[in-house]
């Protein structure tokens, strides 16, 4: 006997708690036999969307340590930073669900617990960078050598801006030529170099987060196809 999903529309066996396709928790009926001859039905429903904290926090830190230190500043293989958290929040939720019984999750309690893993990753890795680059500059006395990278991505931004400029009327670029020389201006100051760096992190963090959003959400759709609800 075949039933179908409230949320997909897919059948789904009458006997299945949880849809293979989109993981939605299903009604099952057990039949429990009585004192009389009928049969007693109970209908045994699940939260699907429930996370316990506890367990969730643990599972997300355990991997989010790791992540946010490869995908720090510091980090020799920091460019593979989104995959790393990706992965990190997919086993968060992998290690949360085996501490569970039933060992179950849908996908928004899975993105949630990716979240929690991409935000702990993205704050653990800008302390991090921003901690590197303080001890490069201040300890180390690398204060140059960053400072020559700064200037190269300026000269870049400035050439883009002078051929934009070029492409202007006189009167266009005469109006603009303030703005442009104030940006500039603030670009070179130390107060400028400092905050590109800051929002440079920042922004970096923000797709940490989000890919872990993603990681756990993965993670928790190839759990609703690898296995079934234990009961």
């Amino acid at each position: 006997m075949e039933i179908t999903c409230n949320r997909c529309h897919q059948a789904v066996l009458a006997e299945n708690c949880y849809c293979p396709s989109c993981g939605m928790p299903q009604l099952v009926y057990a039949a429990e036999v009585g004192t009389g001859p009928a049969e007693q039905l109970s209908e045994i429903v699940r939260d699907a969307g429930s996370i316990d904290w506890k367990s969730g926090i643990r599972a997300a830190l355990a991997l989010a340590i790791p992540a946010g230190l490869l995908s720090s500043g510091i980090s020799p293989v920091s460019m593979f930073g989104l995959l790393w958290i990706a992965a990190a929040a997919a086993w968060a939720v992998v290690l949360y669900v085996r501490s569970q019984r039933p060992a179950w999750i849908t996908l928004g309690a899975g993105a949630r617990i990716g979240l929690v893993t991409g935000l702990l990753a993205g704050w653990l890795a800008f302390g991090v960078s921003g901690g590197g680059l303080f001890v490069e500059r201040v300890f180390l006395h690398r204060s140059n050598q960053i400072d020559s990278v700064y200037q190269t991505l300026l000269d870049t931004f400035n050439q883009k801006l002078q051929g934009s400029m070029a492409g202007m009327t006189p009167s266009d670029a005469a109006q603009m030529q303030p703005g442009f020389t104030q940006i500039q201006t603030w670009l070179q100051s130390p107060e400028g170099h400092a905050g590109i760096w800051t929002i440079s992190i920042l922004s970096n963090c923000l797709f940490l987060v989000l890919f872990g959003v993603g990681g756990g959400a993965l993670g928790a759709r190839l759990l609703a196809r690898s296995r079934r609800p234990e009961i």
